[in-house]
């Protein structure tokens, strides 16, 4: 990989386990419920590539059916990152899967000159209390000249107020699918 010349990491960790938290971040069409409601972000299209076969937990309530985008898979969205702007579009392609560790998208066309993003996930207890740390890892570089480099700021703000929204929501969410989960054994 050519080095990006902008790199944003930010950590989260939910009192969730590792498998509901994979499963969840895995499935593509959960994606705008992480994202800010004024992006207005839509899945436009989803072209799955299946992931190596899923590790059967031995605690059978740790075992989540869902559909998860494995290396090739590419997703499509359109959102309106500035109000007064037309809806973009942005293609991503999963480039690395391993069940319960990591999983890397990479944008194959769209507004950034290039786009990697590692969604880190990982087993970690916190006050005797088991869950999941969620490290994102996004390298990323601008359009050369001057839009790129009015956009600057504008980007590094955008990107930190959706990790933001998220750090929010995510537990919200999270709840939401371990209880539809419970519902389903």
């Amino acid at each position: 990989m050519v080095a990006m010349a902008r790199h944003l990491e930010v950590s989260q960790w939910v009192p969730f386990s590792v498998e509901l938290v994979f499963a969840f971040f895995a499935n593509p069409h959960n994606l705008p419920h992480l994202s800010p409601p004024k992006l207005k972000l839509r899945i436009e299209d989803v072209r799955l590539t299946p992931p190596p076969p899923r590790p059967v937990a031995s605690d059978p309530s740790r075992r989540f059916q869902s559909i998860a985008a494995g290396v090739g898979s590419e997703i499509l969205v359109s959102l309106v990152p500035i109000p007064w702007l037309p809806r973009l579009s942005w293609n991503t392609r999963i480039v690395e899967f391993e069940w319960f560790s990591h999983f890397t998208d990479e944008q194959v066309r769209g507004p950034f000159a290039a786009f990697r993003h590692r969604h880190g996930i990982s087993a970690e207890t916190r006050n005797q209390v088991p869950g999941t740390l969620v490290t994102d890892s996004i390298d990323y570089d601008l359009p050369s000249g001057i839009p790129g480099a009015l956009a600057a700021a504008r980007v590094w703000r955008k990107l930190e107020a959706a990790f933001a929204y998220r750090r929010q929501r995510l537990p919200e969410v999270l709840a939401l699918a371990a209880g539809q989960a419970a519902r389903r054994e």
